[in-house]
């Protein structure tokens, strides 16, 4: 999957990436003429009567040569290294998209540390590999091939062959190395996912820490980690420090055996002395990118090994399965559920069994049971955040597998029962950072949810700014946040998971009456265990064990005397209702 979208990329700009191929070409020849100049220059030098016209000749050539590669080498790297920071942007884009296509169970199987490594670490090791590393690459072999042609055909082929006799051996040891360097810095990624992940963790609880007294421990726990990371990372130095060593060892016989042979040979007058200087500037010149391919070859495999992952993750479809048809659909709120089953993919027994309900568009529905009865999936399951059955869930008659998930939640809003709130101003909270409502809409819905005087109490008012998760807010604040950001979308159906459980009984009384005047004609869908939240309701369904145990309105199911009754004493008995 990875591998299309780098290979589509290319395709995309194969313009600016051969210009700066060609200039990255140019830029080395260029560079690969210094050596022969300098070398005539020398042997000009090396006479009694000196050519001063010849040498300010060469003098020109080698300013005009810096000026060449100055130039060359400029165009190139705004191409291809410009390149290869939009390939890391476009493939950080493409996987936010990913993560943002993906069902529930792929958050409740993967932690949020890992996620955050592929969006950062592996997706800036392959830029790594595509940018720098094959500018060096590609750099090194054009400089070589230049300066050992050079040297057979302006110098002496014997001397080029014994010279360069080391490098075979040190491309067979770097391959077997690179090999090792991908093994190992797979699992320096592995452990600062897992590192990340507990630094996370530890600051979103660290209220819960702080109050259960469990610093020590999550030290312990980090210091743990951090010796992993560190043991990885050294592991992976050990395998890469041996690169540059072994390749600068292998020059210095070079350098040597260049010396002896070489030497002997301008006292023998095989080669003039400028002839020498310049074999040897070109042996230099060839040491640096044989010496950068330790770097390329760590970074290569470095990038190889988290290409592997992101295509791991890539591979990974989504589950829930959208209907075929994309065309928008409009829904007003007609709800039925027909001998509706639901269980949850890694549950061993059904969290729903047997609903059969109908909820007309105008009509409350409220819906109340134990902990842990199924009155949050039985609400959500309208979201289908999970593959549901064809012929148990109808939306306005149509089968919901039928509708387009666009339109379906786009036309219900839900309130849950952990208010998340963005590190943003109130405003942007409630608006969903959409631009099409006006100061009216935002000030009517923190009216109705009773956060408006609130708001207005902050020093910037609906531009006052939330820390994180609105750990700046209280309980009860957060909820009627939430709550006028789903008023203001202003949805067919408007469900209210426990919503109201952070706030005082009276606060709660006035809220619902207003959603009671402002959702007249729409569908609500109350979940609460206060009986006071849900008494007004067209309808009450109590939840027991999966199933529905009793149903009516409050009037009828007090008289029943069944399990809404006990729940209704119990309230009444502790002055909370």
């Amino acid at each position: 999957m990875t591998d299309n979208q780098i290979l589509t990329f290319f395709k995309q700009h194969k313009f600016t990436y051969t210009v700066g191929i060609i200039f990255m070409i140019l830029s080395s020849y260029v560079q690969a003429l210094f050596p022969k100049i300098l070398g005539k220059a020398i042997d000009l030098l090396s006479v009694k009567t000196i050519n001063k016209s010849m040498v300010f000749i060469d003098i020109f050539y080698i300013a005009l040569i810096s000026i060449g590669s100055f130039v060359f080498t400029f165009v190139w790297r705004n191409l291809v290294i410009g390149n290869a920071r939009k390939l890391e942007c476009d493939l950080r884009e493409k996987l936010f998209l990913h993560f943002q296509k993906m069902s529930p169970e792929f958050y409740s199987e993967r932690k949020t540390g890992d996620l955050i490594a592929y969006a950062i670490n592996d997706i800036s090791a392959v830029r790594m590999t595509f940018g720098p590393a094959t500018a060096l690459a590609i750099n090194g072999i054009v400089l070589c091939i230049v300066s050992i042609y050079s040297m057979c055909n302006a110098i002496d082929l014997r001397l080029t062959l014994i010279t360069l006799l080391p490098i075979p051996f040190i491309v067979i040891f770097t391959t077997k190395i690179g090999k090792i360097i991908k093994i190992r810095f797979r699992r320096v990624q592995e452990n600062f996912s897992n590192i990340s992940d507990k630094v996370q963790e530890n600051i979103y609880g660290i209220r819960v820490i702080k109050a259960y007294v469990q610093e020590s421990s999550e030290i312990e726990n980090f210091e743990t980690l951090n010796k992993q990371i560190s043991d990885s990372n050294l592991s992976m130095v050990r395998a890469s420090s041996l690169l540059t060593p072994v390749i600068e060892v292998s020059f210095s016989i070079s350098f040597v055996m260049n010396l002896i042979i070489g030497g002997n040979m301008v006292l023998q007058r095989k080669i003039s002395l400028g002839d020498f200087v310049a074999f040897n500037s070109y042996l230099t010149m060839i040491m640096n990118p044989i010496v950068s391919i330790g770097r390329v070859i760590n970074v290569y495999q470095r990038g190889m090994a988290s290409l592997g992952r992101l295509n791991d993750i890539f591979k990974v479809k989504p589950q829930i399965k959208d209907a075929l048809s994309g065309s928008s659909i409009d829904l007003h709120g007609n709800i039925e559920f027909k001998d509706f089953d639901f269980i949850y993919p890694a549950a061993k027994t059904k969290s729903l069994n047997n609903i059969n309900l109908k909820l007309p568009k105008g009509h409350t529905l409220g819906i109340i049971g134990k902990t842990g009865s199924g009155k949050t999936t039985l609400a959500t399951s309208l979201f289908k955040l999970y593959n549901l059955e064809s012929g148990k869930v109808f939306i306005d008659g149509k089968d919901i597998n039928t509708i387009p998930i666009n339109s379906l939640r786009t036309s219900f809003a839900i309130v849950p029962q952990d208010n998340f709130l963005f590190s943003d101003t109130i405003k942007n909270n409630i608006s969903f950072f959409k631009d099409i409502y006006s100061q009216n809409d935002l000030e009517e819905a923190s009216k109705n949810s009773l956060i408006y005087e609130s708001i207005l109490g902050f020093k910037d008012g609906f531009e006052c700014l939330l820390g994180e998760r609105g750990v700046n807010l209280s309980g009860g604040q957060k909820q009627r946040v939430s709550i006028a950001r789903a008023l203001i979308k202003n949805p067919s159906v408007l469900i209210l998971d426990d919503s109201l459980s952070a706030v005082d009984t009276i606060t709660e009384k006035q809220v619902l009456h207003n959603l009671k005047k402002l959702r007249m004609g729409k569908t609500n869908i109350i979940i609460a265990h206060r009986i006071s939240a849900v008494a007004h309701a067209d309808e009450i369904i109590v939840l027991d064990k999966g199933s529905i145990c009793e149903r009516g309105t409050h009037t009828q199911l007090i008289k029943e005397r069944g399990l809404y009754y006990e729940i209704y004493n119990e309230q009444c008995a502790d002055g909370k209702s």
